[in-house]
């Protein structure tokens, strides 16, 4: 009787260590994906938007998208990865953002 029931049962439990993967997958990339923008923000910072991209994809570890704003006292850098965490689930995207003060002198 009590194998019935495990057997009945063991679908859904593999799906949700399953749903449980992805969800730590798509954990990581947002770590990655703050850790880019953060990386690509220092580099605009101070006064190198041109390796901004190429850092950001660096830290990331994927392709990403890199979008800059910068004003005299602050830089603005946000960076969107899209993902497939599981290749039976939809596309994740991943957006995250990191502002840090501009160096002196830089401009804008």
């Amino acid at each position: 009787m009590v194998t019935a029931e495990t057997a009945m049962s063991l679908p859904v439990l593999v799906l949700l260590t399953l749903m449980g993967v992805a969800a730590v997958g798509v954990g990581q990339a947002r770590v990655r994906c703050a850790d880019a923008a953060g990386e690509a923000a220092r580099a605009v910072a101070r006064g190198d938007p041109a390796s901004a991209a190429e850092r950001a994809r660096a830290a990331a570890g994927a392709p990403v998208a890199v979008r800059i704003g910068s004003s005299a006292s602050d830089t603005k850098v946000t960076v969107r990865m899209v993902l497939r965490p599981v290749s039976w689930l939809p596309m994740v995207s991943i957006t995250e953002s990191a502002v840090v003060a501009t160096e002196p002198g830089v401009p804008s």
